[in-house]
């Protein structure tokens, strides 16, 4: 009778997946329509100019962000140009011969030896030797936050002391208090990956999310120590719940921002992986129709070598698995109008 009762649920799953699953991709592009990281209208030209091996592009719009204190635009362009240099980099060269004390290409500069050395065997010692060159960055741009936020990422690789770290971490909130890069370089740090524990990872990242404005995506940090938890292993039942009220809040933030908009876009593909990994089904697919065609590496590249892959992968599960839970039929025996599911 077990046994039977087992096969039937089975046999009522599968029914339900192949029919609710078509209608389900209502509102997700298909996946060829997906790109991994895409840059927005801003940032696509500076990048198609570097392909060329010129600079003036992003020299222009990182100048533009500098003296219009646009400091969340400007750390995301400089981590976007400093990856794109990673492999071609002319056009970084040809910059820094060009105007050598530019401080918008000496910052371009120590992302990118930040980022080379982070991915050496020897990391310490090469992150060491780029400590001139985040000084140099900062020193030519007094005002601005992102020097700093490089300097975070610097002083976790070279295993920096809580109070050295603590000293770098003021130098930030006294150009921008609400950076949100220099928010998730701190919490890179206290996470218990690194040099802190889960509980100060969350205290931290709520602390900062009650301090935060309406809107901001600061207020989506908590995911991001949830991320780290369930990372980390089944959390207990007090983690559990910090981790759905992170949810709770990133849902919040993501619900103020149009759909397919490319800011909010790490944040959601964030909330997507820790409402999945709490059952949350109907709550990630919405997200994954939030999110549109913007794919980010993170959070997938934590979890495979293929980010792209991983995330339709698992956008493709998230919907078999509301098919699977939606009834066939309405309360009324009735069946349900397209594009409507429990």
């Amino acid at each position: 009778m077990v046994r039977t009762m087992s096969l039937l649920r089975a046999l009522i799953s599968t029914a339900r997946m192949i029919r609710h699953t078509p209608q389900l991709a209502a509102g997700l592009p298909p996946d060829d329509a997906v790109l991994l990281d895409a840059p927005d209208e801003r940032l696509a030209p500076a990048l198609v100019s570097a392909a060329y091996g010129e600079y003036d592009q992003a020299a222009k719009l990182l100048a533009t962000t500098r003296e219009s204190a646009e400091w969340e635009d400007r750390d995301r362009c400089v981590r976007r140009l400093a990856a794109f240099a990673h492999s071609r980099d002319a056009w970084l060269v040809a910059w820094l011969r060009a105007a050598p004390r530019d401080p918008d290409a000496l910052l371009v500069r120590a992302e990118l030896a930040v980022r080379r050395a982070w991915e050496s065997p020897a990391r310490a010692e090469r992150l060491r030797e780029t400590g001139p060159l985040i000084d140099a960055a900062a020193g030519k741009a007094p005002r601005d936050p992102v020097p700093w936020r490089v300097a975070l990422d610097h002083a976790r690789g070279t295993h920096a002391s809580h109070s050295a770290f603590e000293s770098l971490w003021a130098q930030a909130v006294q150009r921008s208090s609400h950076h949100y890069g220099c928010h998730v370089s701190a919490l890179q740090y206290l996470s218990a990956e690194w040099y802190g524990s889960h509980r100060e990872c969350f205290d931290s990242a709520e602390q900062a999310a009650y301090d935060a404005l309406p809107g901001s995506l600061i207020r989506a940090l908590p995911a991001r120590a949830a991320f780290n938890q369930l990372q980390s292993g089944e959390p207990t039942s007090v983690q559990a719940e910090r981790i759905d009220a992170a949810a709770d809040l990133a849902v919040e933030v993501s619900a103020g921002y149009e759909a397919g908009d490319p800011w909010p876009a790490e944040v959601r593909n964030l909330l997507a992986y820790v409402l999945i990994e709490r059952g949350r089904w109907n709550e990630a697919l919405e997200q994954f129709r939030l999110i549109g065609p913007y794919a980010t590496s993170f959070p997938w590249n934590h979890l495979h070598e293929d980010p792209l892959g991983r995330f339709l992968e698992t956008r493709d599960g998230t919907r078999i698995e509301v098919a699977s839970q939606t009834p066939l039929w309405n309360r009324d025996g009735r069946r349900r109008p397209h594009g409507h599911y429990a």
